[in-house]
């Protein structure tokens, strides 16, 4: 795992985090979105799954989702939408009986359905847990999103679609996964509120 940052200065640091972010795939961020957003007219879950950083993304991911799309608190439709990392007690009652390999893929067995929408996060693309449930997840209806970076490992193949960033250094990778789910996050409130496509005022 490369630490650019322990190498250069800030400005050099700075300039290479805003060359990757020039080389994401547009596409691949805008069918997240679509995605998403699918979700919420279909009235399907979105479930979000990672370790360490990732697992932090997947919780500021859901909690933007599930909060920052409502403009009308009382009535408005809301997009259902769960952090599976954010469970601490079932978590470690998984890892500690059985196996950490199966955290994530236990809880999908409790709530997934077919029509769902599972986003995996792995910067590796090789976590264990995070497979089971992605593999678990295609064998019953759900659709996957594998967002990775370095080489995109076992997950890049295994998801139906993904938001790759490679190269390899995790934590620029894990701020790339950010910075394009802020946008996804920006799109679907759009989308939703009927603001997309209206002037935008600096």
């Amino acid at each position: 795992m490369a630490m650019y940052g322990a190498r250069v200065d800030v400005k050099t640091y700075l300039q290479r985090v805003q060359q990757e972010i020039d080389n994401l795939d547009h596409s691949e961020i805008e069918a997240l979105a679509d995605a998403i957003y699918n979700r919420y007219l279909s009235g399907r879950f979105v479930y979000i799954i990672g370790n360490g950083g990732s697992a932090a993304n997947a919780s500021h991911l859901c909690e933007d989702l599930g909060k920052s799309t409502v403009l009308d608190f009382e009535t408005q439709k809301r997009l259902k939408v769960l952090s599976l990392t954010d469970n601490t007690p079932y978590i470690l009652a998984w890892g500690n009986d059985t196996s950490f390999d199966r955290i994530f893929v236990e809880q999908i067995k409790n709530f997934g359905e077919p029509g769902d929408l599972l986003i995996a996060i792995s910067g590796s693309g090789n976590s264990p847990n995070v497979l089971r449930a992605v593999e678990w997840a295609n064998a019953h209806g759900i659709e996957t999103f594998g967002i990775t970076g370095f080489s995109g490992g076992q997950l890049r193949g295994l998801a139906h679609k993904g938001v790759h960033c490679p190269l390899d250094d995790m934590g620029i990778v894990e701020s790339l996964h950010l910075i394009a789910f802020h946008y996804v996050l920006d799109d679907v409130h759009g989308r939703i509120n009927g603001l997309k496509n209206k002037p935008v005022h600096s």
